[in-house]
């Protein structure tokens, strides 16, 4: 290590790695017989579905990359270690799900406009194997993602669980079109598929997004916090405050903070990241202690020495003369 970080910028993912590695292989082989399934077949649905592993098989070397990388040490560039990868990662995977599913509506309606002849038979079996080898992943993932909070492995899981419904809706498409010769059946399902995966996409893009811009996590109530910090006994007054998260479960906040000049900054300090640690789980907080009258603040520095006058003035009134 470079340099002293109190709290380890790094992810060891034993579980997760080891539920990726099983999907990623897994994936990697059914893809391949989904796609010669589907061209042999002529089953819009299957060809959307096999699109749909395609982009799991690049989702999963993704989330593998960006496990392996959060593993690292932050060094003198890179102080936060490698754990934003896992983010930029979800939301590659994100975007790539909604584009699949924008070609897979394109294509729904060029096939509806223009029927195309479908070997039900070889539809029906390879959308079952589907269906079992994705009903298979899913669960790994679903255990994985009990034992580990990450939104890149939740990611994943988004692509197997419409990878889950696609197969699905092949196998019930088949169904209906061999009993009822119901040919638009096949690219009505590939658009259902498509709805599905784009929500699921859309859904990690937006999460990941708010990450990438820092904003406040919604497990936090920032208002609520900073009445907590400002509980803190010779803490009086709260501002500059951010709180974000560098990857998920893992938390950033940092404060400025006008103090009583008569109590020890460093046990206000230690109060107050004690607060933020047992009420909140936030462990990596940095705060600034300031005097409103030997750090500038403008309006604000001025605002808050006039209260506090006003404040010790009014004391003194109400004490016995």
């Amino acid at each position: 290590m470079y340099d002293y970080h109190h709290l380890r910028h790094v992810k060891e993912q034993a579980t997760s790695k080891r539920a990726l590695w099983i999907t990623l292989i897994l994936t990697a082989f059914f893809t391949v017989v989904e796609i010669i399934g589907g061209l042999a077949s002529n089953s819009l649905a299957l060809l959307s579905d096999s699109a749909h592993m395609v982009s799991d098989v690049i989702a999963l070397g993704l989330s593998m990359t960006a496990i392996y990388l959060a593993s690292r040490p932050p060094n003198a560039r890179f102080t936060f270690g490698f754990l934003r990868f896992e983010i930029i990662a979800s939301f590659l995977n994100g975007f790539a799900l909604c584009l699949i599913a924008l070609g897979i509506f394109y294509e729904g309606v060029r096939r509806a406009l223009n029927p195309q002849v479908i070997d039900l038979g070889l539809m029906l079996t390879i959308a079952s194997i589907g269906f079992t080898v994705n009903l298979v992943l899913t669960f790994v993932l679903s255990r994985s993602m009990k034992e580990e909070e990450n939104l890149n492995v939740k990611s994943a899981l988004w692509h197997f669980i419409g990878d889950l419904l696609s197969s699905i809706g092949v196998i019930i498409s088949a169904i209906i079109i061999y009993f009822t010769d119901w040919g638009w059946v096949d690219p009505l399902v590939s658009v259902v598929i498509g709805g599905i995966i784009f929500t699921g996409g859309a859904k990690i893009v937006k999460e990941s997004y708010l990450i990438l811009m820092e904003s406040v996590p919604d497990k936090f109530d920032l208002d609520e916090i900073r009445s907590s910090i400002a509980e803190v006994e010779g803490v009086e007054d709260v501002h500059e405050m951010h709180l974000w998260a560098v990857s998920t479960d893992h938390y950033s906040l940092t404060a400025h903070v006008f103090i009583n000049e008569r109590i020890q900054p460093f046990c206000i300090i230690l109060a107050i990241n004690e607060t933020l640690q047992r009420k909140y789980g936030i462990e990596h907080s940095t705060i600034q202690m300031e005097h409103a009258t030997i750090h500038p603040h403008g309006e604000y520095g001025k605002e808050f020495l006039r209260h506090k006058e006003e404040e010790e003035k009014a004391r003194e009134h109400m004490l016995p003369s």
